[in-house]
C-alpha cells in the first residue's frame, strides 16, 4: 500500500481516515508513515488546539513532562505554530511557582486544575532544552532568555550533593524532593545528559555539566544492580530501596537507554541492562515493560514505541512506523517519536 498523505487533512478528517484504515482489519496492509506524518498524527491525537498535551490513559490529564516533550517535538519538526501554542499554554497554566519551574500536573475538570504545585525536574529540563533549541537552531530567538532562566533554577534548586561523594552532584526529581546529607531520592530516567550539557554550556553553568557527568556514572553503577530502578535512594552506604516508592523497573526506567543513546552514550552499561529487561518477555512478539525488584516480568506490550526503544538500544534501524501504530496510547506513541528523533540526532553507533 502506498503512503497516505496526511498533510492536507484537518484534525477530524485525519482521525477519521486513520480509524477507517484500522477498521479494515488488515494489519499487513497498514500504510507506512514518514517523520512529518508521524508528527502530524501525534499532534492530532494528543495536542489540544490551545497547546495542552493530553495523556489519554490518565483522563486527559496534562503533565510538565508532556508539555516539554511536545515543545521538543514541535521544534524538531519545524512546527512553529504548535511550538508557540504549547509554550503559551504552559506559561499560563503550569508556570505558577515563584521560580521559573512548572507545577508537574494539570487535571481537567477541577476548579483549580492544579492539585500539586511541586515540579518534576524532567519536565523543566525538556522545556528549557526545547526553548534553547528553538532560539539556537530554529531562529525563534525570543525564547533564549527564558531557557537560561529555567536552566539557572534547575541548577540552583534541583541539584544535591551525592551522600557518597559530596563533591559530586545528583539531579533531584524535584526542587522540594527529599535530599539530606545522608539520603537523596533519585530517578535514573531524569538523567538526560545531552540536555543538561547543552543547557550548562549555554548558561555558562558548570553545575549542570557536572550533574550530567555524574549522572552517567550513577547509571553505570546502577547497571550492576538486579534491575534499573524507576526510583532509588542514594545513601552514604550505597543504594537503598526508595522510601516513597516501590522498588521496580518499569515505565520510567524505559527512558534510560533513550536518553543515553541520544547523548552518544550507547556504551553505558545501563543501556544493555534495560535492553535485557525489554527482551525478557515470555510472550513472542512482545517486550517486557515492567519487572519487579527481582527481575520477574509484570507487564508486557507489543506497542511500537517500546520496540523503537529496543532497536535504538541495539543500535539498529528503527521499525518503520505505520498507521497501525496509531492505536498506541500517549506514552508509547511519544517514545516512538522521541526514539526517531534520537536516532536522527545521536552520534553514530
Amino acid at each position: 500500500m502506498p503512503k497516505i498523505d496526511l498533510r492536507n487533512l484537518n484534525r477530524r478528517h485525519l482521525l477519521a481516515g486513520i480509524g477507517s484504515l484500522l477498521a479494515t482489519g488488515l494489519p499487513a496492509q497498514a500504510a507506512s508513515l514518514d517523520a512529518t506524518q508521524c508528527w502530524r498524527l501525534w499532534r492530532a491525537r494528543f495536542l489540544q488546539p490551545d497547546g495542552r498535551v493530553v495523556d489519554d490513559l490518565q483522563s486527559a490529564t496534562s503533565h510538565s513532562e508532556g508539555q516539554g516533550y511536545g515543545l521538543l517535538l514541535a521544534q524538531a519538526h519545524g512546527d512553529e505554530r504548535s511550538f508557540r501554542s504549547i509554550e503559551s499554554w504552559t506559561s499560563h497554566n503550569l508556570a505558577i511557582r515563584r521560580d521559573t519551574l512548572m507545577a508537574w500536573q494539570w487535571v481537567p475538570r477541577r476548579r483549580d486544575n492544579i492539585k500539586d504545585w511541586h515540579n518534576a525536574t524532567d519536565g523543566d529540563l525538556f522545556r528549557a532544552w526545547a526553548l534553547l533549541r528553538a532560539a539556537r537552531d530554529s531562529g525563534w530567538g525570543e525564547y533564549h532568555d527564558k531557557a537560561m532562566a529555567i536552566a539557572r533554577d534547575i541548577s540552583a534548586l534541583c541539584l544535591a550533593p551525592d551522600p557518597r561523594a559530596p563533591g559530586e552532584l545528583l539531579l533531584k526529581p524535584g526542587a522540594e524532593s527529599r535530599a539530606t546529607p545522608e539520603r537523596v531520592l533519585f530517578n535514573p530516567s531524569y538523567i538526560m545528559p545531552r540536555a543538561l550539557r547543552e543547557l550548562g554550556f549555554a548558561a555558562g553553568d558548570e553545575r549542570l555539566i557536572r550533574a550530567a557527568d555524574h549522572g552517567e556514572t550513577v547509571l553505570a553503577e546502577l547497571a550492576r544492580e538486579p534491575v534499573m530502578p524507576d526510583w532509588i535512594d542514594v545513601t552514604r552506604e550505597g543504594f537503598a530501596p526508595p522510601q516513597e516508592h516501590e522498588l521496580r523497573s518499569s515505565y520510567d526506567a524505559l527512558r534510560v537507554p533513550l536518553y543515553l543513546s541520544w547523548s552518544g552514550r550507547g556504551g553505558n552499561p545501563a543501556v544493555r541492562q534495560v535492553l535485557d529487561m525489554l527482551e525478557s518477555a515470555g510472550t513472542a512478539g512482545k517486550l517486557a515493560v515492567s519487572v519487579d525488584a527481582a527481575g520477574r516480568v509484570r507487564d508486557e506490550s507489543d506497542y511500537a514505541g517500546y520496540f523503537a526503544l529496543a532497536a535504538l538500544a541495539r543500535c539498529e534501524a528503527l521499525p518503520e512506523p505505520t498507521t497501525r501504530d496509531s492505536a498506541q496510547s500517549y506514552y508509547p506513541a511519544t517514545l516512538q517519536l522521541l526514539a526517531a528523533l534520537a536516532k536522527r540526532e545521536h552520534r553514530p553507533c
